[in-house]
This record gives C-alpha cells, sequence and structure tokens, in this order.
C-alpha cells in the first residue's frame, strides 16, 4: 500500500509518499480501505518528533479515517465488510489502509461526505470527553472556547448550542469571528484587537464563565483563572505556547475551581470505546438530521500531505482539512 512518511528533517518538504505492507486486522479490529483521512494538530507535532505515537500504534501519522471496512479480525461482530465507517484510530490514517478497534468506528451518518465524516472523531472524541466528562458542562452554563474556528473550536461551539451553553470564542482574524457567530457563537472575540479578558467582562457582566476550553497554555492559564466564576472548570487540551508559567493558586482556592486536561490517544480502548457510545447516542443523530455539520476547509491529495501541514501550521483554516487517499 501506499502511505506518507517523514524525512528526518520532520518537515513538511520532508513528507513523501513510499511503499509499506498492509497492516492486518487482529482480534477486535477491522482494516479499513481509506477514502479520507483528518488533519489534526497532533499530527503536526509528531512530525516534528515531539508526539510519539504509543508503542503498539503504527508509527505512520493520521488519528482519523473515513472508508470501508476491507477485513475483519477475530471477535468482531458489529461491522461487516463492505461497510462504511469513520473511526478514530491510534496511528496509521495517512494511508490506503489502516486498523482501527472496532469498538472505535462508527457509522457514517445519513446524507454525509466521507470527506466531511473523516474530519469527526478527533475533534468530537476530543470535545465530548474534554468538555463534556471532565468539564461537566451542562444547560445555562457559559462557555470560553480559544481558536474557536479550528476543528476543534467549531465542533465546541456546535456541542455548546446542542446543550442550550452560552459560547464565546476567541479567533485570529475578523473573518474567523463572522464565521464562529454564523455557526452559533454568542461572542467572537479578535484576540490580536482586542483583550479578550476585558471583552467577556463587559459581555458578561463581569460574571465570567463556568468553562474555559484552552489550547493555548503559557500566560492564558493567570486569563483563563481570572475569568472563572466560582465552582467554574478549566479543561487544557494543548499548550500552543508551552506548557510552563508562572501562577498564583489563590484564585482557585478562593473561588473552589478545577484545573484539569487530558490527550486522547493514551486513552486505553475501553475509554475510547465509552465516549464512542456516547456520541453514537447523542451527536450522530444530530448529525444525521444535518441539525450538526462538519466544515471542511481543503481537501488535499494524500500525495500532497506536506501541504496539507504548511495549511494547518499556518493556522489560517476555518474547521477542517483532509487528505482524498482513495477514491473507489
Amino acid at each position: 500500500m501506499k502511505y506518507i512518511a517523514v524525512g528526518p528533517a520532520g518537515t513538511p518538504e520532508s513528507m513523501h509518499l513510499a511503499d509499506g505492507a498492509m497492516p492486518v486486522p487482529v482480534a477486535g479490529e477491522i482494516l479499513i480501505a481509506v477514502h479520507y483521512a483528518g488533519v489534526n494538530r497532533p499530527d503536526v507535532i509528531q512530525r516534528m518528533g515531539r508526539y510519539p505515537p504509543p508503542p503498539d500504534a503504527s508509527p505512520v501519522l493520521g488519528l482519523e479515517v473515513a472508508g470501508r471496512v476491507a477485513a475483519i479480525g477475530a471477535d468482531v461482530s458489529e461491522w461487516r465488510v463492505g461497510d462504511q465507517v469513520t473511526a478514530l484510530v491510534p496511528g496509521g490514517g495517512y494511508a490506503e489502509y489502516c486498523v482501527a478497534p472496532a469498538a472505535h468506528a462508527l457509522p457514517i451518518p445519513q446524507g454525509m461526505r466521507l470527506a466531511e465524516a473523516a474530519g469527526l472523531p478527533e475533534t468530537w472524541f476530543t470535545v465530548w470527553a474534554n468538555l463534556m466528562d471532565l468539564g461537566r458542562l451542562k444547560a445555562g452554563e457559559r462557555l470560553l472556547v480559544h481558536g474557536g474556528s479550528s476543528g476543534i473550536g467549531l465542533t465546541a461551539i456546535q456541542l455548546a448550542r446542542h446543550l442550550g451553553v452560552q459560547i464565546i470564542v476567541t479567533v485570529g482574524s475578523a473573518e474567523k469571528a463572522d464565521f464562529c457567530k454564523a455557526h452559533g457563537a454568542d461572542l467572537a472575540i479578535d484576540y490580536r484587537q482586542e483583550d479578550f479578558v476585558a471583552k467577556v467582562k463587559e459581555f458578561t457582566a463581569g460574571e465570567g464563565v463556568d468553562v474555559v476550553l484552552d489550547m493555548v497554555g503559557g500566560g492564558y492559564l493567570r486569563k483563563n483563572v481570572s475569568l472563572l466564576r466560582r465552582d467554574g472548570r478549566l479543561v487544557m487540551i494543548a499548550f500552543l505556547e508551552g506548557s510552563k508559567t508562572e501562577f498564583d493558586f489563590l484564585p482557585v482556592m478562593l473561588k473552589r475551581l478545577t484545573l484539569t486536561g487530558s490527550t486522547m490517544r493514551p486513552r486505553s480502548i475501553a475509554e475510547k470505546a465509552e465516549i464512542r457510545a456516547a456520541l453514537l447516542r447523542n451527536i450522530w443523530p444530530e448529525l444525521a438530521a444535518g441539525r450538526i455539520k462538519p466544515h471542511v476547509f481543503a481537501t488535499f491529495p494524500l500525495a500532497q500531505a506536506g501541504e496539507a501541514h504548511r495549511l494547518m501550521e499556518s493556522s489560517r483554516h476555518i474547521g477542517k482539512i483532509v487528505l482524498q487517499v482513495q477514491t473507489t
């Protein structure tokens, strides 16, 4: 099969097509003929050598795919060869074939294109686990999301709208702000032009927010905490500005705050299967009904994966970037 290999330099230019053996599904796994693969920020970090895959995972980039089931391992009863699926995978998505735990695959929502479905698993698994399980987000609360126009950000907007949560996002341009508001954000703040702390306080009449979903880190920690009201929750999922900063914990004690966070990849198969079950119950019917819709910003052929990474690193995109792997 063809797959994307990364040269020693770890740059987008070093990414190239290579030939390798097709993976074989073991017990509990399915083999997927990949039609589309989602591109995510962790892929970029892995390409740079800073996010190694788990020991039992494929070293090939790619954490989510959509395609058809090509083979089934032992003890798999839910899927049949030929079924169309989208799946969260531990690695190996930038390839013509990839294996996935059968319990991490989901049916393609009715009426959805495979290209759109390929961008669902990584963001929805991540947002659900962090906002619902860790963040305990519920109807009537107020949510602040940094990076509102990213795949994660747009997913958080749609989840908040589904729950009946007021949502505030920060973005890097007026165009992104307009897009987020058109898709359900109550307030979108261009952090390059405005002080987001002051704007949130103004918008909420000084009350602040209940939950913050942060992928920036660094100096944002203090700012986020200043915006949380009593019993608020700060959920961290990435550190674009670094994971270290000087911080005074007194406000955490005074306001009874919860500071937490997680990554998806190290979770066990069983943990991810529980998230998958929750998404199948709560989100997949909304996708099938068209009340929640993914947004694919750009599609690149597999051979141009380096171009897709350059776009991801530029942060010019809104929503998801996907790779077209196979057409049949």
